[in-house]
């Protein structure tokens, strides 16, 4: 079957309801306590895997659309990819305001240097800002074929974020493993692409 506008704007509703509803979780799940020990740890870390759900089922739609020959999925992109921007807002405040705290904002450089993996992750946030604040019509119009060279750097956060995931736990589990894998899957699906940069 091939798939509407019509049911491509109902997909869309059902991706904003899965991008906001756990926000709502969130918030519900912290003012009634139901985290552990360490409710900022838990609340950096539900929301860096919601960054990163988001930025693999970005990077998902281009191929799946091509090989369902389904190419009205590619209207999906832009919000999946805005959604992964505000959740990764969303996980580097947890971090400044529940780790550091309001009045040790200052320390945030410091803490960079002497933790090498939020050096990762704070680039992976600068690339995604630059993604979400060009992602209009009207910047891919003005920017021309730079846009696309541009937004190639999505690919770039498809490596560090798992990285930086793999490297803040400090221990080998399997959920920042499996985050890790699907984004080689997803970033080796894409070969015939990166072959051609090189020629």
């Amino acid at each position: 079957m091939r798939l509407t506008a019509k049911h491509i704007t109902w997909l869309k509703v059902a991706l904003h309801l899965a991008g906001f509803l756990p926000a709502v979780w969130l918030f519900w799940a912290a003012s009634q306590g139901y985290f552990s020990a360490d409710p900022a740890k838990d609340i950096q870390h539900f929301t860096g895997r919601m960054a990163l759900k988001f930025l693999l089922a970005g990077l998902l739609v281009t191929p799946l659309a091509r090989y369902a020959r389904q190419p009205l999925l590619i209207r999906t992109r832009r919000l999946l990819g805005l959604w992964c921007f505000a959740w990764a807002t969303l996980h580097l405040t947890s971090y400044a305001l529940l780790e550091l705290g309001i009045n040790n904002l200052g320390l945030f450089a410091q803490e960079l240097i002497s933790r090498p993996y939020l050096m990762l992750g704070i680039v992976s946030w600068l690339i995604l800002f630059a993604l979400a604040a060009t992602s209009t019509q009207w910047a891919q119009r003005k920017l021309g074929k730079r846009w696309q060279h541009l937004h190639n750097f999505v690919y770039l956060v498809a490596i560090l974020a798992p990285i930086h995931y793999l490297w803040s736990v400090k221990i080998i589990s399997p959920q920042p493993l499996l985050y890790a894998a699907a984004a080689i899957v997803l970033l080796a699906w894409r070969y015939k692409k990166f072959r051609q940069w090189w020629r």
